[in-house]
């Protein structure tokens, strides 16, 4: 595969609203492939669910392209203070690591990149746009622990994530690892 200059685009708010259409063909494309192995209800219900989330205050997102052509993006949006977050996890949180304040802790809720683009920093470039001026304290994920997201888990260490504990947010979906990272005290206050 020839190298194409990669660019990488962010936008706040509901400003992201209008990227949906970037956004689903990915989607679509990544989500299927096991261990996700996605379907018309999944997707139904991520185009609900981004519809809700990009209404959250500071909700972000980064798309990188290589040339025209959208090849991963990355979602969040820090977490509110009623949220539930912590509250779907197998293991009690104290309640001050569980406290939100709408600013402490970024939830990471979409990292996706198409399967020719990977393993070629992408996600990391997505990873560090998305989390550049946010001035949270942390950031958290749920990822998937089946050996085909051992890439993912690989990166996400290298990164400096920790598994802190396990998640379902309802009885029908699987099991996800939450991962944390704890951002340095300045490091996060300024642009990467």
């Amino acid at each position: 595969m020839r190298k194409t200059l990669m660019t990488v685009e962010r936008w706040e708010g509901l400003e992201c609203a209008a990227q949906l259409d970037v956004v689903l063909p990915m989607y679509k494309e990544i989500w299927v492939e096991p261990p996700y192995c996605e379907g018309v209800k999944e997707i139904a219900d991520f185009v609900d669910r981004f519809a809700q989330e990009v209404r959250l205050p500071r909700s972000r997102l980064v798309v990188a392209r290589c040339g025209d052509l959208p090849i991963g993006y990355a979602f969040g949006y820090p977490l509110p203070p009623d949220t539930g977050w912590w509250k779907a996890m197998d293991e009690e949180m104290p309640a001050e690591f569980a406290a939100e304040t709408g600013q402490r802790t970024l939830a990471i809720v979409e990292l996706a990149v198409r399967a020719a683009y990977r393993r070629q920093g992408v996600a990391a470039q997505l990873h560090t746009r998305l989390l550049e001026g946010l001035d949270v304290e942390r950031v958290t994920l749920a990822m998937r622990p089946e050996p085909e997201a051992a890439p993912a888990h690989a990166a996400y260490a290298a990164w400096g994530y920790r598994h802190i504990g396990h998640w379902r947010p309802t009885d029908d979906e699987p099991v996800s690892l939450i991962m944390l990272l704890t951002l340095p005290a300045t490091g996060h206050r300024t642009s990467r």
